[in-house]
């Protein structure tokens, strides 16, 4: 449920066309449904806008089906299964038809979508510093595609290979958040947040010979950035990227 639906709920009330117990037995399962195994959190698209996931790792194929399945019954916005395994995309996909599978690459795990927004404006430009880096920026791509967003994707532009990157400046200055997917020394963050004025959001990844410690090296770097005002997530969090997107365009 988000404001939208909650504000119908209370404008039936208020007409008379629906009785306050029947209001009152739907807001019961509000802010959250208790499964036994997890509780749903119905109430989260109020508070910050955007609605509960199912993060598949960890959970069994069935629970990310009843996880999915409570979620469409009882909410109206997107829903999405990320990083899931294709048995856990199967049996969500036999509880809940009509759900999209959208793999990030070939080399991920599929993000799932039942019930995408409606296209909304906000251009984004996901930048990548290297083809190894496709798998987060996927992740990143198809959750804001969820939300109503469409992204252009700017790959392998490394700081390596700068004139890559200048290649397709002119369409990443234009753009109004600019998130960048960048394993090794995670360079690319700093060169990108100097030289546009949108809201910079920097992913590192676990791309990186040796001293790349599985990207935190990546990580660091892109904290002790010089370029100001740069934000930073979690280490392959593309997931996380699109949500502070959605946030920044909302």
């Amino acid at each position: 449920m988000d404001d939208h639906d909650l504000r119908q709920l209370l404008e039936a009330v208020r007409s008379g066309d629906l009785e306050p117990d029947d209001a009152l037995s739907r807001l019961r399962r509000l802010p959250f449904a208790d499964l036994g195994f997890a509780r749903v959190d119905h109430h989260r698209a109020v508070r910050q806008g955007l609605p509960e996931a199912v993060y598949a790792p960890g959970k069994t194929a069935e629970q990310c089906a009843a996880i999915v399945a409570e979620l469409l019954e009882h909410g109206s916005g997107p829903v999405l299964l990320t990083r899931a395994d294709p048995g856990q995309v199967a049996a969500a996909l036999e509880r809940c038809p009509g759900g999209t599978p959208s793999p990030a690459e070939p080399s991920a795990r599929a993000i799932v979508t039942w019930r995408p927004r409606p296209s909304r404006p906000g251009r984004v430009v996901v930048v990548t510093a290297g083809t190894a880096d496709l798998p987060v920026a996927g992740e990143c791509v198809a959750t804001l595609s969820a939300y109503g967003y469409s992204a252009r994707r700017v790959v392998d532009a490394g700081a390596a290979g700068v004139h890559r990157l200048l290649a397709s400046l002119e369409e990443i200055v234009q753009a109004d958040v600019v998130i960048v997917v960048a394993g090794m020394e995670g360079a690319l963050a700093t060169v990108v947040g100097g030289l546009v004025a949108a809201p910079v959001i920097a992913v590192p990844t676990s791309v990186g010979y040796g001293a790349g410690l599985e990207g935190v090296t990546a990580l660091l770097a892109m904290l002790s950035s010089c370029a100001a005002g740069v934000s930073v997530v979690g280490i392959d969090n593309g997931y996380g990227a699109a949500c502070a997107a959605a946030r920044i365009l909302r």
